[in-house]
């Protein structure tokens, strides 16, 4: 498979940021970083993606509000949150906030392709 799907990853930290990347690269995944939702906001106006990983907590906007204004302007574009805080309150307000998905960090590889298969028709 050519990388033709693109996959915009929302998060502060590096060192995930660069995790995510390596994990989606492996599945043959284009990718393209932000740091926060405003920034990851201006690049949606610019480019079209196949799907959103966002973190939950992060500088300026936060992953939730960020979640609202992707589903506010694309309804169909599918938003998986990521976060190191389980908890069930951080689990609802995602998915009240019509999140595709919701993983806690750390997650597994076997995670992140069956959000793939699930939402982009990954195919092994």
């Amino acid at each position: 498979m050519s990388k033709t799907h693109q996959i915009l990853i929302v998060e502060d930290n590096p060192n995930m940021s660069c995790l995510l990347s390596d994990i989606l690269d492996f599945f043959d995944y284009k990718t393209i970083g932000a740091q926060d939702g405003e920034e990851a906001l201006k690049i949606l106006d610019k480019e079209t993606f196949d799907m959103v990983i966002t973190d939950l907590r992060m500088p300026k906007m936060g992953g939730i509000d960020l979640l609202r204004s992707i589903k506010d302007q694309f309804p169909q574009l599918p938003v998986v949150v990521i976060t190191g805080f389980d908890s069930d309150n951080y689990r609802t307000d995602a998915f009240s906030a019509h999140a595709d998905g919701f993983l806690c960090k750390p997650f597994k590889v076997e995670q992140i392709k069956d959000l793939l298969k699930k939402h982009l028709n990954y195919q092994e």
